[in-house]
C-alpha cells in the first residue's frame, strides 16, 4: 500500500512536470514578482537579510512524507507543487522535494537551500528561513539566495507510536518566496 501511494505521487509530479513544460511560454511570464511589490508578512526570525529583493512568490500543496525511526516520526522528504500565488488556475510552474530543492518545470532552474532559522507554529509544521547552497541554470531559480516558507497548513507528523518502516504522507500547504541579491 506504501509503495502504491509513492508510485503516484510520482506519478502525479512527472504529470506536473509535464503539464508545466507545455505552458512554459504563458506561466514563464507569470511565475517571478515584480521586484518593486512590497516584502511580505514574516515574523522576525524569519525575515531575510538586508541586500536581498523578492523576486518570487508561490502558493504550495503537498505532503509531508515521514518515516518511523526507532520508534518516533522523521522526516524522510517534502514532495509539493508550487504555482504563482495569483494564477487561480494553479498551473505548475515548479516542483519542491527532497534536498531541499525546488526545480522549476518552466525552465529547469533549481536552488537547493539549507534551513537557518524557524518560528515554529501550533498544529502545523514551521515556518522557516532558509539559505541557498547552489542554484543550477539560468531561469527563476537562478542566483536565489533565500528562501521563506510562511503561511504554513498542516503536515505535522503524527503523535503515535510507530514501528519497522513504516511511512505516512501527512498533507500541507505553504507559501514559498524566493530572494536574489538587490543589484
Amino acid at each position: 500500500m506504501k509503495l502504491a501511494k509513492r508510485l503516484i505521487l510520482t506519478t502525479t509530479a512527472l504529470v506536473a512536470v509535464s503539464a508545466g513544460t507545455l505552458l512554459s511560454a504563458s506561466v514563464g511570464q507569470a511565475a517571478p514578482v515584480q521586484s518593486a511589490r512590497p516584502g511580505v508578512d514574516a515574523p522576525a526570525a524569519l525575515k531575510v537579510p538586508d541586500g536581498n529583493r523578492l523576486t518570487g512568490v508561490f502558493s504550495a500543496e503537498g505532503v509531508q512524507t515521514y518515516t518511523c525511526t526507532d520508534g518516533a516520526w522523521k522526516l524522510l522528504e517534502p514532495a509539493a507543487t508550487l504555482w504563482a500565488k495569483n494564477d487561480r488556475s494553479h498551473r505548475t510552474v515548479a516542483l519542491h522535494s527532497r534536498g531541499p530543492v525546488w526545480v522549476s518545470t518552466v525552465d529547469g532552474s533549481a536552488v537547493n537551500a539549507a534551513a537557518i532559522a524557524n518560528s515554529p507554529k501550533t498544529g502545523t509544521i514551521p515556518e522557516l528561513l532558509l539559505q541557498s547552497t547552489a542554484t543550477r541554470g539560468t531561469g527563476v531559480f537562478a542566483g536565489v539566495s533565500y528562501i521563506q516558507r510562511l503561511n504554513t497548513r498542516g503536515g505535522v507528523a503524527p503523535a503515535t507510536a510507530c514501528t519497522g518502516a513504516d511511512q505516512v504522507s501527512v498533507p500541507y500547504s505553504a507559501t514559498y518566496t524566493f530572494y536574489k541579491p538587490a543589484k
